[in-house]
């Protein structure tokens, strides 16, 4: 085989294994924070520690999937139609990503930063 097909190839499995890790993330998550929620049903906090078990999974398996379009994109064929689909995707998954964080933390990400600032100023 030529040294660019194997390389080619390697970064195809690669790229490919990076997903099928996101996949297992997020059903891992799904299926940790089902049993989680199932066995403490009596728990009055039980629906929001699984949403936040659940969102945690989400948010990284949306970040690893974006590792597995990089590798992807810029290794295999680096053509300007294929990065504008990857910023697109890129774009997409971000804006996911900025949800779930927002959701879970229940603030802006620059919020912590002004309330500390605003602790350490009174």
């Amino acid at each position: 085989m030529h040294n660019d097909e194997t390389i080619r190839l390697a970064t195809e499995v690669a790229s490919r294994a990076i997903e099928i890790l996101a996949v297992v993330i997020i059903l891992g998550g799904v299926a940790a924070g089902t049993a989680r929620f199932l066995l403490r049903l009596t728990h009055a906090e039980s629906y929001i520690e699984y949403k936040n078990i659940l969102d945690k999974a989400l948010l990284l398996g949306l970040n690893v999937l974006v590792a597995a379009d990089i590798v992807r994109t810029v290794a295999l064929e680096p053509t300007i139609i294929n990065v504008a689909g990857l910023g697109l995707l890129v774009l997409v998954r971000t804006f996911l990503s900025w949800s779930l964080f927002v959701e879970l933390q229940e603030r802006w990400p620059w919020q912590a930063a002004e309330a500390s600032r605003e602790t350490s100023r009174g």
